[in-house]
């Protein structure tokens, strides 16, 4: 059978009924219990079981919003483990209400697997939407959010975080990331290195909490704020920066950009090479980037 043949390898031996279960994918809120939508209540109310990034706190949340529900964790290191269990629940019938720790599930948290086998499994699958940091974020930070990038939290070693935003240096749209407290000094520091020193940006600190704050800069200056003032290297960190300007035909020596990329390329890597190719030649350091990666291809 097709259904059949499409499921993964972990579900292989389980016999795809009708199904009479749903997995419901609950948004819960980021910061502020009032986001909480009257669906999302409802689904945790009426849910079967609710599978959870890490119990303790879902069971906080549901504590707090006077619900009590069974518990189950799914999270990055069992996702793979447990989802066949959870799927032999949902065709015998249960609701499962799949929550993280905050925020819409699967988005840089556990879930993907679960969802993916469940339609796999002709299962109904129902988002149930609500708070997002990466849409907070992007509302509030008066960048561009009519195209925009979600990269999720950056590479935590230094070499591949630099390599990674190179790659991202000539990008035009708004790019939001996730990063860790301790981690966004660090991080400010390369993108200013990879993008340039006044790119605009907005950290969203602490999004719908007591303390929510944004700082809205250039990376240059977010850089030195966040090396000055430790309140910007607390709390929950969601990082918007604006895209690369678009490259402006004919501003630039196109042949000799080409040289000059050609000559470096054979010692460099790429986000070294347009650093000084931009130097030599006027051109935009992502518009250098881009030239230096279609050389790679």
């Amino acid at each position: 059978m097709p259904a059949r043949a499409a499921l993964p390898a972990v579900l292989q031996g389980i016999i795809v009924g009708n199904a009479s279960g749903r997995l419901e994918i609950v948004a819960t809120p980021i910061g502020n219990l009032a986001d909480l939508s009257a669906r999302a209540r409802s689904s945790l109310e009426n849910a079967t079981l609710v599978a959870a990034e890490d119990t303790r706190r879902t069971q906080a949340l549901l504590s707090a919003l006077g619900i009590s529900r069974p518990l189950v964790s799914l999270h990055l290191h069992n996702e793979s483990a447990r989802v066949a269990e959870l799927i032999s629940r949902l065709q015998a019938g249960a609701t499962i209400a799949l929550v993280s720790d905050a925020g819409t599930p699967v988005l840089s948290d556990p879930g993907y697997e679960l969802v993916r086998a469940a339609i796999d499994a002709g299962l109904e699958v129902r988002p149930i939407p609500g708070a997002s940091a990466i849409i907070t974020a992007l509302a509030a930070s008066g960048l561009p959010a009519d195209r925009f990038c979600f990269e999720g939290f950056l590479p935590t070693r230094t070499n591949e975080r630099r390599a990674r935003l190179d790659a991202l240096a000539a990008e035009t749209r708004t790019l939001v990331f996730f990063e860790a407290p301790h981690r966004i000094g660090a991080s400010l520091a390369d993108l200013a290195l990879s993008f340039g020193e006044e790119r605009q940006a907005v950290i969203g600190r602490e999004l719908t909490k007591t303390f929510e704050t944004f700082y809205r800069d250039t990376l240059g200056a977010l850089r030195e704020r966040a090396q000055a003032d430790a309140n910007v290297r607390r709390g929950e960190i969601t990082l918007v920066v604006a895209g690369a300007p678009p490259v402006e035909a004919g501003g630039v020596d196109r042949e000799l950009l080409s040289r000059v990329i050609a000559v470096l390329s054979r010692e460099l890597a790429p986000g070294k090479v347009a650093a000084l190719a931009a130097q030599i030649t006027g051109a935009t350091r992502a518009e250098a980037y881009s030239v230096a990666l279609q050389r790679e291809r």
